[in-house]
């Protein structure tokens, strides 16, 4: 299978802090981990309570590489995600965020060094099944996507404007700073592998966090009631701004405690 290296930006523990083990931070489509993560002040509420941090760029996001064909599926995301926990060479706690919620969903299986997870916005079904990887191509005007016939397009031969789906993950991925051609691609290489909660999940503790007012977490409470330890927060804020809340970021460092 193959695997992708990827960028992992570290933050040691502070200094005097308990001894506690490291936390990987996984970000969400189309952002970063300098995005969710770096830049909302995560690092600082982990590393005072004596984690070191490690937030690591997916495939095709921040500083990874670019990733095409087999490389995007989910199943060789999480294989890369093992590399770097197992790289670490010791037991470890995830936090994860709407797609890098998803991912950290497999990694206990998939490693057997994580002791913990908190896993963020995540959602109960698989928002890129139902996404066309072509359409989204022709909408963000991309000629050739990463060396995937089936995810190439141009806007010059769509017969007509996209629906409201397409054109918003269009806007995501061509966005200033997007690997766009990955995007696609691991959108279509996520769909074909869709995320089924009821198939299983992870036997570690895990903090399921939501926000109040955010409609991709509905059914949240039926997942976590699927799992043998596992509860659900609330917190305020829609997708992104439950990211953001001051409310998250004390329920994981207390929860990883």
């Amino acid at each position: 299978m193959p695997t992708t290296t990827l960028a992992v930006h570290t933050t040691p523990a502070s200094a005097g802090a308990p001894t506690r083990p490291p936390v990987l931070l996984l970000h969400g489509f189309a952002a970063s981990a300098e995005e969710d993560f770096l830049a909302a002040g995560w690092p600082a509420a982990l590393t005072a309570a004596g984690h070191d941090v490690h937030a690591v760029d997916l495939p095709g996001h921040g500083d990874s590489p670019a990733v095409s064909g087999d490389a995007a599926s989910t199943s060789a995301i999480v294989a890369a995600l093992a590399a770097v926990v197992d790289a670490l060479g010791t037991e470890v706690d995830v936090v994860g965020y709407s797609l890098g919620a998803r991912l950290a969903w497999e990694l206990p299986a998939a490693t057997g060094r994580v002791r913990r997870l908190v896993l963020g916005g995540l959602s109960p079904f698989e928002p890129f099944a139902a996404v066309d990887a072509a359409a989204v191509a022709r909408a963000a005007d991309v000629v050739e996507i990463a060396g995937d016939p089936a995810a190439t397009g141009t806007t010059a031969t769509s017969p007509a404007a996209p629906d409201p789906l397409t054109a918003m993950l269009a806007d995501m991925v061509s966005a200033p700073g997007r690997d766009t051609a990955s995007l696609v691609v691991l959108m279509a290489g996520l769909g074909s592998q869709p995320f089924d909660p009821a198939s299983g999940g992870p036997s570690v503790p895990t903090l399921l966090v939501a926000g109040t007012d955010d409609p991709m977490t509905q059914g949240l409470d039926a997942v976590a009631a699927g799992l043998p330890d596992a509860r659900v927060l609330r917190v305020p804020g829609d997708h992104r701004g439950a990211l953001d809340s001051a409310e998250f970021r004390a329920a994981a460092v207390a929860f990883l405690d």
